[in-house]
């Protein structure tokens, strides 16, 4: 199995997942900026898209998108309870997180990476992630991960986008209890070794 990522893209919500599934993964470094793999080869001709994350399994089968991946890598390895089963009411409640986290958070973040942005769409996207984050901390208030008391996927690829604010002078400081979630989140040997692995951290 390898895991196609870019150090602490989305691609880094997936990789904690299967660290803390206890799931070996090859891991395949993608420059993004000019596609290419480690090997020179042309990271396009693997994965169309052109962006992270994609799993290779080993029987040849290819999935990409945080949500598709972190689900299937949690019912691989439904004793872990990352992921509620798929006859409990909760398993729609995580793909509502997961679908949140995705199309409010994550891509509300892109125009503040790109160079070709203009300044008001920045702004907006800014004052959109804003409020996203308040709402935010009257869902986290009182709990410990996203679904209670048991990390889920969900938290995974949370952490990954809350820890993007750093990047684009959004701080956290703002939000206590976002940022007390992301270093309570940030403390998981799972998520050390995933971010060790990536080079993220020593």
């Amino acid at each position: 199995m390898k895991l196609y990522y870019s150090p602490g893209a989305s691609s880094l919500a997936p990789h904690i997942v299967l660290c803390e599934a206890g799931i070996p993964v090859e891991l395949v470094k993608v420059d993004l900026r000019t596609k290419k793999l480690p090997d020179g080869g042309d990271y396009a001709e693997v994965n169309a898209k052109g962006y992270v994350p994609m799993l290779a399994l080993d029987d040849g089968h290819t999935l990409t998108e945080v949500a598709a991946i972190v689900q299937y890598v949690a019912d691989h390895r439904p004793e872990t309870r990352l992921a509620p089963r798929p006859d409990e009411f909760d398993r729609y409640r995580l793909q509502e997180w997961l679908n949140f986290i995705s199309s409010e958070l994550h891509k509300s973040f892109s125009p503040l990476f790109s160079p070709a942005a203009s300044e008001d769409w920045k702004k907006a996207a800014r004052a959109r992630l804003e409020m996203r984050f308040d709402w935010l901390v009257g869902q986290v208030s009182g709990r410990k991960f996203l679904m209670g008391d048991e990390f889920t996927v969900a938290d995974a690829f949370l952490f990954t986008v809350l820890s993007w604010g750093r990047h684009v002078q959004i701080d956290l400081a703002r939000w206590p209890v976002l940022a007390e979630y992301v270093a309570r989140v940030a403390a998981r040997p799972a998520v050390q070794q995933a971010m060790r692995e990536e080079g993220l951290i020593k």
